[in-house]
C-alpha cells in the first residue's frame, strides 16, 4: 500500500474537518425498510443456524421463519 504525501495527507484532514457529515438522510434505514429487527443468539445458535442454513441452502432467517411456522401449526 502506498503512503500518503504530507501535502495528500493535509488535504484529506482539512476536507474531513470542514466538510459536515450527513448522517441523518431523511430515508428509513435497511431494518426500516424491511420490517424486520437484529435480535441477538448466544454463539451456539448462531453456529446451529449458519450450518443449518449452509446445509439446506437457506437464510437464518428462513429457517426461523420455517421455525415458527411449525411451531403456530403444532398448537404449542
Amino acid at each position: 500500500m502506498a503512503s500518503m504525501t504530507e501535502e495528500e495527507a493535509e488535504k484529506l484532514d482539512d476536507f474531513y474537518t470542514n466538510t459536515t457529515q450527513d448522517f441523518n438522510s431523511g430515508t428509513p434505514g435497511f431494518f426500516a425498510r424491511q420490517k424486520a429487527m437484529a435480535i441477538v443468539v448466544d454463539e451456539f445458535t448462531a453456529r446451529y443456524l449458519t450450518a443449518k442454513a449452509i446445509a439446506t441452502k437457506n437464510t437464518p432467517a428462513e429457517l426461523i421463519l420455517d421455525m415458527i411456522h411449525k411451531e403456530i401449526a403444532s398448537g404449542q
